[in-house]
């Protein structure tokens, strides 16, 4: 091989999820005979300047989870949905519903977050998305290093959770999926933002749509990037600061 040839980086393979997590919890906080019912929680939507916060909860029997066939012998294994393209997460979103054992939605509006904050508008979304299960889950793993649920629920963080947990990954995708879902109806109804591609973030056309059109119904309102925008700048909302607590880091 030449030193050209070995220096072309041949492309990684996605981390695939496992259920590490869940067998350390199951090990841990046995109850007699009875299962642990343990639910992964993720959520989509938390840096987006338009569009909702959209919360998944996804319970398993922690038998193994569907794959996709890629091509010639590869497979596909269920991860971060970030980690996937577009057209596998909509594959695993058909096929994820009549895996699991019970998965719900929760979902927080842009006028909700105006009102209380990130934080407290991701909780609630949550706490919509438990709520829906058909049985409450004894534990539930979180992505990340923050329990922005508290109590009465009993939670696990785990920092790339939606690599290392299927109950996990699998609550990523149908969240994402869902919500693309969702601003892709909303570029039908506000065209110039590029809501479809974007799925409300940031972006060069959404940028260009908010100077030249000003915030839809469906834009936060009490973020700063409003304060880029002199035409529109007086339209900003401002949160009572007592509201909401412990704000999370969009990123």
């Amino acid at each position: 091989m030449t030193s050209a040839a070995a220096s072309v980086a041949r492309p990684r393979t996605p981390r695939v999820a496992g259920y590490e997590i869940e067998h350390e919890l199951r090990a841990a906080l046995a109850d007699g005979d009875r299962p642990l019912r343990i639910a992964g929680v993720d959520e989509v939507g938390r840096g987006a300047w338009a569009g909702p916060v959209v919360v998944c909860a996804a319970v398993t029997d922690l038998s193994p989870p569907p794959i996709l066939r890629g091509r010639g012998e590869r497979t596909i294994g269920l991860t971060d949905s970030k980690l996937l393209t577009e057209a596998h997460r909509e594959s695993f979103a058909e096929l994820l519903p009549g895996w699991l054992d019970g998965h719900a939605l929760g979902a927080s509006g842009p006028e909700e977050i105006d009102e209380v904050g990130m934080t407290e508008a991701l909780r609630r979304a949550a706490v919509r998305a438990l709520e829906a299960l058909p049985v409450p889950p004894d534990i539930v793993i979180l992505d990340g290093k923050h329990d922005f649920l508290r109590r009465p629920w009993r939670v696990r963080c785990e920092i790339k959770a939606d690599q290392r947990s299927v109950t996990v990954a699998a609550a990523s995708v149908l969240a994402k999926v869902h919500r693309d879902g969702l601003m892709t109806v909303l570029d039908e109804e506000f065209p110039g933002y590029g809501f479809a591609e974007s799925a409300g973030y940031p972006s060069p056309v959404h940028q260009k749509g908010l100077e030249e059109y000003g915030p839809t119904p469906h834009h936060r309102m009490s973020w700063s990037y409003l304060d880029d925008l002199p035409r529109w700048r007086h339209l900003k909302k401002h949160r009572d600061p007592l509201a909401g607590e412990g704000q999370l880091s969009l990123l």
